[in-house]
């Protein structure tokens, strides 16, 4: 299969691919948070080839995607008042509601559960396209199962090219995390599945009658994830992963001990940390192989540049990665959320974290 990069994307385009959406092709296309890969939401046969395009377990739901608000009832049975508060105070934007499944909507796209996922991407591209496909879009990350999200159309052509059809090429993602997934289907109660950039804080701000929990398994390696695919590991560079956490002194020198020790094994390391934490060991590895992801406690700067710092060093020698972690408050529960799945748990703390 050839795959076209349409770029710039153009009315004509937008109209082109939404035809393909209808016939049960697949469309690659940028969010704010990563690029989706997409299907008619409503047809099994459509939504089976993102699937088998991904590699991806056929337990991990799809997030359905709307143009707009009023789209809502083609995937939800019902819309819980919390649900609806958060859609009004969040969307177009990173925010994913559970909610119980229209009687239409496939099996294959929740899983089999009886609920599911739906939003309302904050960019141009993805809502013309929805809106004029005239159903709401499954789609997951445009990449292979288990690989960090693409947050760039060359990503998504590095792990897709030749199995999908069409990617809509519409820039750098906003963001650089998926969505915030909440569970809004038990009274009283909603439950962050998967953090993101609309965070516990701003959740708990907008409904303080009701008590915002954020799932266990999010930051404990033992706990079983109440989302189906959190279970997977994700996000995985090819090289192992390890993350230090803690105080910014302790971990700049757990990280120079860690590379002196590789070094003399003979091992390259990346390096994947602020520019602080970087400067700081200047000399210590090549430029070639450290990724700055801005300042230290800038959690939205590493957000938007995690993904491509974890496949910077894919096409490198590097044999083993370093990455300094944050504090998990905020948007930084999202990074450590990304990293800890990406290093497959293997997160060290050193010292105290003061924020």
């Amino acid at each position: 299969m050839q795959t076209q990069i349409i770029s710039p994307v153009s009315d004509v385009d937008i109209i082109h691919a939404a035809q393909m959406i209808r016939d049960g092709a697949l469309v690659a296309f940028p969010t704010e948070t990563v690029y989706g890969l997409g299907a008619n939401g409503l047809d099994a046969a459509a939504c089976a080839r993102i699937y088998a395009a991904k590699g991806r377990p056929s337990d991990n739901p799809l997030i359905l995607h709307i143009a707009d608000l009023s789209m809502a009832a083609d995937a939800a049975r019902i819309v819980t008042p919390a649900a609806a508060h958060l859609l009004t105070a969040f969307a177009p934007g990173p925010i994913t509601v559970i909610l119980p499944k229209a009687a239409h909507v496939p099996d294959i796209v929740t899983g089999g559960l009886s609920t599911v996922g739906v939003r309302c991407p904050d960019h141009d591209i993805a809502r013309a396209l929805i809106r004029a496909a005239g159903v709401p879009v499954a789609a997951p990350s445009a990449n292979t199962s288990g690989r960090p999200s693409p947050t760039t159309a060359a990503m998504v052509a590095d792990d897709l090219a030749g199995r999908i059809p069409c990617i809509l090429d519409g820039g750098a993602c906003r963001w650089g995390v998926e969505s915030t997934i909440v569970d809004c289907t038990e009274d009283g109660i909603v439950t962050i599945l998967r953090p993101g950039a609309v965070t516990r804080e701003m959740i708990a701000a907008e409904l303080p009658q009701m008590e915002v929990r954020v799932d266990p398994a999010l930051t404990a390696a033992d706990a079983v994830p109440r989302a189906p695919g959190m279970k997977y590991r994700h996000y995985a560079p090819r090289a192992p992963l390890t993350v230090y956490t803690g105080a910014p002194d302790a971990v700049t020198a757990a990280l120079r001990a860690e590379i002196l020790r590789r070094r003399a094994e003979g091992t390259q390391v990346g390096l994947i940390a602020s520019r602080e934490t970087c400067a700081a060991l200047t000399g210590l590895i090549s430029p070639a192989y450290v990724y700055a992801c801005g300042a230290r406690g800038d959690d939205a700067a590493y957000a938007n540049c995690l993904y491509d710092a974890l496949r910077r060093f894919d096409n490198t020698d590097a044999g083993a990665l370093l990455a300094e972690g944050t504090d998990e408050h905020g948007l930084g529960l999202a990074v450590m959320n990304r990293l800890r799945k990406a290093s497959g748990g293997n997160i060290i703390i050193v010292g105290e974290y003061v924020s």
